[in-house]
């Protein structure tokens, strides 16, 4: 098999797992939204545009004049839909232009277009040559790259430099996946550009396999990608606002018990201390704070950082950082033994539960419960 015969295999391929992304996604009843909705619309035009050329490539289209030549311009749609998931997800969709109007009607035009000239070539033109469609073509794929640009550096500039207008969502998520998607699309719109002006005076069609096949690969990612931190961020909303009416909060530790035997260290005063500590940190909900240090509750407090470490190095047995992932873990534990959250994501818990990754959630979970998050939720 040739480079050809394997990109053409690798497009197929794409196609049944975009189809499939959708029909999966799609059933997912509780998750589906709009953002949902634009994500899935952005990946089935993908599909469908593959599967177009793919069926050209290998000659399953019909010699019917009509089927032929009657090129859906998919493509165009692409961008748009993930522009207008761009602004869901980042919940800006009621302060930009959406322009899924103007997208739709010029879609309808250029559909509308390609029928009168094909109707044109069909009756007027003698032997039906259809050098008059290949000129329109041409001119429909530079319109179009051009209205593409125009939205994506619209969606480019939302996500790298209105941060007045993605603050809500960077609460959730740094976005940094959405702007690598936005580099290499760039990246992927300008080997475009060069691959329309390479077919223009050459008329090589094999320039746009492998920018098809880079696109497609990117574009699905982006739906895998989206789909999965859409699915944690509204988790994390749902999650925050929980814990912001106090219903599943931790509670008071009751005090410490002081125990006698131990050094002159343990006294009233000190236990005292300790507790305030312990109380203020859980009443204010600090351990939720993935950046919480131990110099800033200190000075809160207005403790010396010295006097401070020792007080939690002695009363909890932990060092600062393991004390606060214990008040962690209790309240992921309170989650994930509740049947209402049943549903969430165990990476939406651990997020909002004040741990800054996957892996250190589950690291500190065994720790201190040797079980994992997904042995422990099992029970319930």
């Amino acid at each position: 098999m040739n480079l050809e015969g394997i990109i053409n295999f690798l497009l197929i391929a794409g196609v049944v797992q975009g189809l499939g992304f959708n029909l999966v996604t799609s059933c997912v009843k509780k998750k589906t939204n709009k953002t949902i909705v634009f994500l899935n619309l952005t990946v089935l035009f993908i599909s469908l545009n593959n599967l177009q050329r793919w069926l050209i490539e290998n000659g399953y289209s019909s010699e019917l004049f009509f089927f032929k030549n009657f090129l859906v311009p998919w493509y165009f749609l692409i961008v748009p839909m993930f522009y207008a998931f761009t602004i869901h997800f980042t919940k800006v969709q009621d302060k930009v232009r959406s322009f899924l109007k103007t997208t739709i009607i010029i879609f309808i035009v250029e559909v509308i277009l390609r029928l009168c000239l094909m109707s044109y070539v069909y009756y007027e033109v003698p032997d039906r040559n259809t050098i008059l469609l290949e000129y329109y073509t041409f001119i429909e794929d530079y319109f179009n790259l051009f209205y593409i640009i125009f939205l994506f550096t619209n969606a480019c500039f939302i996500i790298f430099n209105r941060q007045r207008l993605t603050s809500y969502i960077l609460s959730y998520d740094d976005l940094n996946w959405l702007k690598w998607f936005v580099r290499f699309g760039f990246i992927i719109i300008g080997c475009w550009a060069i691959a329309l002006t390479v077919n223009l005076f050459t008329g090589n069609d094999m320039v746009y396999l492998l920018l098809r096949f880079s696109m497609s690969v990117l574009l699905y990612w982006l739906g895998y990608q989206g789909f999965y931190k859409y699915n944690v961020i509204k988790d994390r909303i749902s999650l925050r606002s929980s814990l912001a009416a106090e219903e599943l909060g931790i509670g008071n530790i009751n005090p410490s018990s002081l125990d006698n035997d131990k050094d002159d260290f343990f006294n009233k005063k000190h236990q005292a201390d300790f507790d305030k500590i312990k109380n203020y940190i859980i009443k204010n909900k600090l351990y939720l704070d993935p950046l919480l240090s131990m110099e800033s509750v200190a000075s809160e407090l207005g403790m010396s950082k010295s006097y401070f470490s020792k007080l939690i190095n002695s009363y909890s047995d932990y060092n600062f950082s393991d004390f606060i992932n214990s008040l962690r873990v209790k309240q992921a534990k309170k989650f994930l033994s509740n049947d209402d959250f049943s549903d969430y994501t165990i990476v939406a818990i651990g997020l909002e539960c004040g741990f800054n990754s996957k892996s250190t959630f589950y690291a500190a979970f065994k720790k201190f419960t040797s079980e994992t998050p997904s042995t422990y939720r099992a029970q319930f």
